[in-house]
C-alpha cells in the first residue's frame, strides 16, 4: 500500500510523463509538417528554373570544392530565394545557425544527409566537416552532429 507521500510523488511524475508527452508529440508533428513541405519553394518560379538545369551539373562536383562553388553561384537569385523561403537554412537568419532552432537544425541536418547523396562522391561526414567551418559551429554543436550521422548511418 502506498502512502500519502508517495501517492503525491506519483501524481506529479506522472504529470510530468503526461507533459513531457505532449511537448514530444508537438516537435513531432512539427517535424512532420516540414517533411511535408521540405523545399517545395524548389518547384515553382523563380528556383525551378534555376534547380532545373543546375542540380544536375552539381551532382557531378564534390561538395565544397571550387567547382561546386562556381556552378553554385549560377543559382543567385534562385538560391536567395530559397534562403529566404527555408528557415532550415542558415543564410535565412542574421546571424546564421545562432537563429534557428532546434527543428530548423534538425531539418538541416537531414537536408545534408539527403543533399550528400546526390553527389556521386556524396559523404555526410564531409559535409558536417565543410559546414562546421562555412558557418561557424561550435565544436559542441559539431560533435551533436557527427554522433546524429553515426546513428542516421546505422539505418541504412
Amino acid at each position: 500500500m502506498l502512502t500519502l507521500e508517495q501517492k503525491a510523488c506519483n501524481a506529479d511524475t506522472y504529470d510530468h510523463i503526461n507533459k513531457v508527452q505532449y511537448f514530444m508529440h508537438k516537435f513531432i508533428k512539427d517535424l512532420l509538417d516540414r517533411a511535408n513541405k521540405h523545399d517545395q519553394s524548389k518547384l515553382q518560379s523563380p528556383e525551378v528554373e534555376h534547380f532545373t538545369e543546375l542540380t544536375p551539373k552539381l551532382a557531378n562536383t564534390t561538395y565544397g570544392s571550387p567547382e561546386f562553388n562556381k556552378t553554385k553561384e549560377l543559382l543567385g537569385p534562385a538560391l536567395e530565394h530559397h534562403y529566404a523561403n527555408n528557415r532550415h537554412h542558415p543564410e535565412h537568419f542574421k546571424n546564421g545557425i545562432a537563429g534557428m532552432n532546434l527543428l530548423d537544425l534538425v531539418e538541416m541536418f537531414c537536408d545534408w544527409k539527403a543533399s550528400s547523396m546526390r553527389h556521386n562522391d556524396g559523404n555526410l561526414l564531409k559535409s558536417i566537416q565543410i559546414n562546421s567551418k562555412r558557418f561557424d559551429l561550435s565544436p559542441q554543436l559539431e560533435s551533436i552532429f557527427y554522433n546524429t550521422a553515426d546513428f542516421i548511418e546505422q539505418g541504412q
